[in-house]
């Protein structure tokens, strides 16, 4: 079984780091103050959000080349505001989750982010996480997010066949998922309300994921059942 995990919500608050590193980029690269007022970035790949900030600030779409040079200062400025982002915070269970699936066989452990693969990193890096995924979908493999998720598979060399698993805290990451004819697991640790999740129709919703393990056991009983061909 292939998990794949989205980053911001799911595993981890970086305390505004995110937003405020790009704050930074979009005043030194166009002068403009305030750029992230107003705009709600839970679920978005980082390219689509310079976008908005684009389009919202400046009236107009930027090119392919502008939105590079802007992730590019972002990432610049991103590490100085995480290692200062005094509440940024882990997800709750995270490090016991990834330890139970870490011990399970056959499971393997990846991401599907919003986050360009440098910023994946340096948040991850800072809680301590990165050397627990060994793959990922990440915003500058394509900034569509079903293209991402089906993009960690393709790493994965696995199928949906395989029991792709994707876990996230938004519709967004839902909607992903079922694209690439995968399972999806919402967690309501982020922006998005436990009942607003369901109405999205995941395979299961969580308030935490404390609650993983014991449905990551059940799936294994339901497949080595004695009607496990049966099974769904």
């Amino acid at each position: 079984m292939l998990y794949l995990f989205d980053i911001d919500g799911t595993l981890l608050l970086s305390g505004g780091a995110g937003a405020r590193a790009l704050e930074r980029a979009f005043a030194a690269r166009h002068g403009i103050d305030g750029a992230m007022a107003e705009v709600h970035l839970g679920g978005k790949t980082d390219p689509n959000i310079v976008e908005e900030v684009f389009v919202a600030r400046l009236g107009r779409r930027p090119t392919a080349a502008e939105i590079d040079e802007v992730l590019e200062l972002y990432l610049e400025f991103l590490r100085a505001e995480l290692a200062d982002a005094p509440s940024f915070r882990l997800m709750p269970a995270v490090v016991e989750t990834l330890d139970h699936l870490a011990a399970q066989p056959d499971v393997r452990i990846g991401l599907a982010t919003g986050n360009i693969k440098k910023g994946a990193q340096a948040k991850l890096e800072r809680a301590g996480l990165w050397h627990r995924f060994e793959l990922g979908g990440f915003a500058c493999d394509h900034r569509d997010r079903d293209r991402l998720v089906a993009r960690a598979i393709e790493r994965a060399g696995a199928t949906v066949a395989d029991e792709v698993v994707v876990v996230g805290d938004t519709p967004f990451d839902i909607a992903a998922a079922r694209a690439c004819g995968a399972r999806v697991i919402a967690v309501a640790t982020g922006s998005v309300a436990k009942d607003a999740l369901a109405a999205c129709a995941p395979d299961a919703v969580f308030d935490t994921l404390a609650e993983l393990p014991a449905w990551h056991a059940d799936q294994v009983a339901r497949r080595s059942g004695p009607n496990s061909s049966d099974s769904p």
